[in-house]
């Protein structure tokens, strides 16, 4: 690229997104949350591009150099380089949703189990909790949230498409991948975190109840 070439979007904006998604990131990777270099994490960078985590790098040691950028179909921006395959699953969010500005995707033990178990029914019903006031929108324990399971592919046209119509149909935080992990987002780093994490825990306790053999 040349000197003379304009950037279709701010690097220093950018930079900014970048320092948030290492730092972030290091810490989920300290939980055990993105073994080997899976998961994948992004951050709305405009109303065009999104700042994504390059595929196949170690999300533990991320630099500035593995976070790029795409637009809102998915398609490197700026440099020559590969976004997880994943990718349209982080940007559908952000064309459909314009105040969505954080996505998240991660692969700990808890949600890669609840996974597994719970998609021959398609969800996992969390009911009761307390922290379900976690959820943006939420403000008692006395209600029930469904997290949706949905069957891996390779095709992230058809994970979209599938995406697209439970949106249609309910209010969604976040969803699983069975044998994969969770996606999770929010308004910002803080709230798409902030779901995460209590998605963790809540999945967890289902987990804990089913094999003390208590029903959930």
């Amino acid at each position: 690229m040349t000197t003379q070439q304009k950037l279709p979007y701010d690097p220093a904006a950018l930079r900014k997104r970048a320092e948030s998604i290492i730092a972030n990131v290091r810490e989920l990777s300290q939980l055990g949350w993105t073994p080997a270099t899976s998961s994948n994490f992004s951050l709305r960078l405009d109303d065009a591009h999104a700042a994504i985590t390059v595929s196949g790098r170690d999300k533990g040691r991320l630099v500035e150099d593995d976070i790029m950028v795409v637009d809102l179909d998915g398609r490197a921006v700026g440099r020559p380089l590969r976004p997880s395959a994943e990718t349209l699953l982080h940007t559908q969010l952000y064309r459909r949703f314009p105040d969505i500005g954080c996505v998240l995707h991660t692969h700990s033990r808890v949600q890669t189990v609840a996974s597994r178990l719970y998609a021959g029914q398609g969800r996992v019903r969390l009911e009761g909790y307390e922290l379900l006031k976690a959820f943006e929108g939420n403000a008692t324990h006395e209600t029930a949230l469904d997290v949706p399971v949905l069957a891996n592919t390779q095709d992230m046209n058809v994970l979209a498409a599938q995406v697209d119509a439970l949106l249609d149909r309910q209010p969604l935080w976040g969803y699983l991948i069975d044998g994969h992990g969770l996606y999770a987002w929010g308004r910002s780093m803080a709230e798409a975190r902030r779901h995460l994490e209590a998605f963790e825990f809540l999945l967890g306790c289902e987990l804990d109840l089913r094999r003390l053999g208590t029903p959930g």
